[in-house]
Order: structure tokens, then sequence, then C-alpha cells
């Protein structure tokens, strides 16, 4: 009896390159997929009409000029932390506690308002709150590089301890300064003075802070594509046998790339005690630290790339505020649709590296 065998029809096959305008096409395309899926799981869950959705989610995001400048500022925190963490994660240092360097930096900035906000000119206060904000950022992120680079610890477990440490250090500083005693919280710091407010450029809140990070993308692509530190970073990320073999200090490019980052989620605390907030909660970093992971490697740790990144996540979490206000669904139903938008667009980064063979049948007739 004869019996047909059948090879695979299938072969996956790693892609040699791909032009920048075939990746972005890829990605473009698993955008309007994910958008046909949410009009259907719209329409499936709620009975609302997805076109009506859609719309709220652009309202919430560019519907008032306000809301613009909200996004604005969302955008360049979350940018910021991005590029903190971006030179650890290029090096493979995975560094999960941009959340507590930014609340390290934002502790030490609120210190600086409070106690010296009348004892120092407004120039002067600012910049000793800049010194102090990084230089916080850069001592936490700098411990754990330091056992890291000595004793070879576990730099996931470690940096995300430490985010539990500088959430009870914020805490305990919260109730030493509150105002008034027994509030639970520090209330605006300096309302009155403004004594240590980031400056404000014209009638725009936040400008000031669009514009500093604005400067920084430009100053980490040049710093990680084109100075010897980048360069350092690139290899031991590679190869820490390599990077040895070539000569290069494997330690001390640990601990001077990871005080980068801490100092640099340092200055996103400063940019959100001094500039926006003006007041220290434990809840103030929002879970940046680990959303800037998703963004640094979506965006294959490419600064300018950074940018639609965040500029994406950042629009899903205003649209998803905005459908929960305006139809009175959960909350979690925009969540729905942010995580069906993601898991599209992490799952388009797989087509990017790879390529779908589709081989024809050859099978033989064996006796």
């Amino acid at each position: 009896m004869a019996k047909k065998k059948s090879g695979p029809v299938l072969h996956i096959s790693k892609r040699d390159s791909l032009p920048w305008y075939g990746a972005w096409a890829i990605r473009g395309a698993a955008i309007l997929l994910a958008l046909v899926v949410c009009a259907f799981v719209t329409t499936a869950l709620t009975g609302e009409n997805p076109l009506g959705v859609y719309k709220a989610m652009f309202q919430g995001a560019f519907g008032s000029k306000r809301k613009m400048w909200i996004l604005g500022q969302n955008l360049a925190i979350l940018l910021c932390v991005s590029l903190a963490v971006t030179p650890a994660f290029k090096m493979r240092f995975w560094n999960v506690g941009g959340e507590g360097q930014i609340l390290i930096g934002g502790l030490a900035t609120a210190a600086c308002m409070i106690l010296l906000g009348d004892k120092l000119p407004n120039w002067l206060l600012i910049c000793v709150m800049t010194v102090s904000a990084m230089a916080a950022g850069a001592v936490w992120g700098g411990i754990p590089a330091i056992c890291k680079a000595k004793w070879n610890t576990n730099e996931t477990l470690f940096t995300l301890m430490m985010n539990y440490v500088a959430t009870q250090l914020v805490a305990f500083f919260v109730i030493v300064w509150e105002v008034p005693k027994g509030a639970g919280k520090i209330g605006i710091i300096n309302q009155s003075t403004q004594a240590g407010w980031l400056p404000q450029i014209g009638s725009y809140k936040y400008l000031l802070n669009i514009l500093i990070v604005a400067v920084l993308v430009v100053i980490m692509y040049f710093y990680l594509a084109r100075s010897k530190q980048g360069y350092e970073i690139a290899v031991v990320g590679e190869s820490e046998r390599t990077a040895r073999y070539v000569g290069i200090p494997v330690g001390k490019v640990i601990v001077r790339t990871m005080m980068l980052s801490g100092a640099i989620c340092g200055l996103a605390g400063l940019l959100l005690v001094g500039g926006t907030d003006h007041t220290i909660t434990t809840t103030i970093a929002g879970g940046r630290g680990f959303t800037a992971v998703m963004v640094a490697w979506l965006a294959k740790f490419n600064p300018f790339g950074m940018i639609f990144t965040s500029f994406l996540l950042v629009f899903l979490g205003r649209g998803a505020a905005e459908i929960s206000t305006i139809y009175g669904l959960n909350h979690a139903f925009g969540d729905i649709l942010t995580g069906i938008i993601l898991f599209f667009i992490i799952g388009s980064e797989f087509f990017i590296g790879y390529r779908l063979d589709f081989l024809k049948n050859n099978g033989k007739e064996q006796a």
C-alpha cells in the first residue's frame, strides 16, 4: 500500500537586512491590523461604534490645546527615562531600577526646595537642585553597578529591590515634611514664593521640559553612536570576554554607564518635582521606569526611534482615559485596546527579523 510523506510547507529564516522603510511598513501594517481587531472587540464587548471610540482616543490626546501640552509633557518625561535606561540595556545590564532612581532624584530636588528655598537666590537654587538630583540618581544607579562589577550580583533583582528602598525613603520624608501635620502629604512646595520652580517659557508651562529632553535626545544619539564610551558600551554588550580581550575595563564601563543612567533618571525626577508637580509623592514616577524598558526595546535603542514609541504609549494611555470618561466604560476596557495594539506592534518585530517562506509539497511515494 502506497504511503505519501509530506515535507514541511513553511520555513522560517533570519533576514540578512531589511531597509528602514520596509521595517516601518511592517509596523504600520501591524497597527492597521490591530485597529481592525480592536474594532471587532469593541463592537462585541460594548456595542459601541469603533470609529467613535477611535475618535475619542484622538480627542483625549489632541482635543484641546491643554491636552496637547499635557501629551507633550508626558511624552518628554517618558522619553527622558527611556534615554536613561538605554545605555545600560545596550550594555546588557538589566536596569529595572529606573523607578527608584527617578524617586531619589525627585527627593533630592524636594529637599533642596524645602531646606534651601529661603536661603539661596532662585537661579543658584535651581543649579543646586539640578546637581543634587543627578548626583542622587547617579549614586542610586552606581550602587548595584559596583556590586555587579565586584561580586557579579544579579543586577535585575538588585535594581528592583532598590526601587522599594527609594519608595520607603520618599514615604519617610513625606511624613517628616508633611504640611499640615497629620495630612500625610507635603502639598505644593514653596507655593507662595515659587522658590525652586523651574522657569516657564512665555505662557507655555511644559515647554522647558520638552526642550531639555529634545536636546538630550541629540546628545544621547551622538554619545551612543559616535563616542568612545558608546563604542565601549556596545562591545561590552556584545561580549564581555571580547571587551576584556581588546583591553576595555569592563567593570569601569559598567559603573560609569549605570551612573550615567541613574543621573538622567535623577534629571527626570527634577523635571517632575521642580518643573510640573512641585511636590513629591511615592507615586510621582507613575510607572515610567518600567514603561521605559518597553520604549527602549521597541526602538532598538535608537534615541530618535524612541520619540515615536514614547508618543505611541503616551497617546494610547491618554486615549484609554478618554474612552472611560466619554463612554462611561471601565478603565480596563481602554487598557484592553492598548494591550491589543501593543501585542501586534511587538509581534511585528518578529517579521522584521525573520521571514516566512512557503515551500511546495515535495512528498514522495513510498512502498
